[in-house]
């Protein structure tokens, strides 16, 4: 993972990169890039939103940018909002649900401070997992927990995803 330097703001929200970069004030920010487990558990687990997003009056994005202030962006692998959808191209406000799947080169002092940075920003849910083993950890203002039973929940709502019934 990399950074390239002297990116202009508008630069950086008028230019399409391929993968997507995270911003922050001036300098691109590459992100891990997920081999076939964490593309397949992104797909899977946008599909299962997707599907119930009338029940549970949400609505499912992958890799939507976020500006967390102004000069920095970031990108969930899946994020969860509630209906109606946003009318905003970039999202300005914490979605409910915030979901990084991790990928071999991913560092836990990174991914650390990125769950520390989410809940400044007010992400009321942000879920860790590891698309080999399927272990998971969510993290709320009141605290981190590992997900022992396999479901992943998120707090003050019906939202219930079994992460081994995504293979079904």
């Amino acid at each position: 993972m990399g950074t390239v330097a002297a990116v202009r703001e508008e630069d950086y929200l008028t230019t399409v990169y391929e993968p997507d970069c995270e911003f922050e004030d001036g300098v691109l920010i590459e992100r891990n890039l997920g081999e076939q487990d964490h593309s397949w558990l992104q797909a899977a687990l946008a599909a299962y939103f997707f599907r119930r997003r009338s029940a549970w009056k949400i609505e499912v994005y992958t890799e939507q940018r976020h500006c967390m202030r102004p000069g920095k962006y970031m990108l969930p692998d899946v994020c969860v909002v509630s209906q109606p959808r946003p009318s905003e191209k970039v999202f300005s406000h914490p979605p409910l649900i915030w979901v990084e799947i991790l990928s071999p080169d991913d560092k836990p002092i990174k991914v650390n401070d990125k769950i520390r940075q989410l809940l400044e920003f007010g992400v009321p849910n942000i879920w860790v997992i590891d698309p080999e083993t399927f272990e998971a950890e969510v993290h709320t203002p009141s605290g981190s927990r590992k997900v022992e039973d396999g479901v992943l929940r998120a707090e003050g709502t019906l939202i219930e995803v079994p992460l081994k019934g995504l293979e079904e």
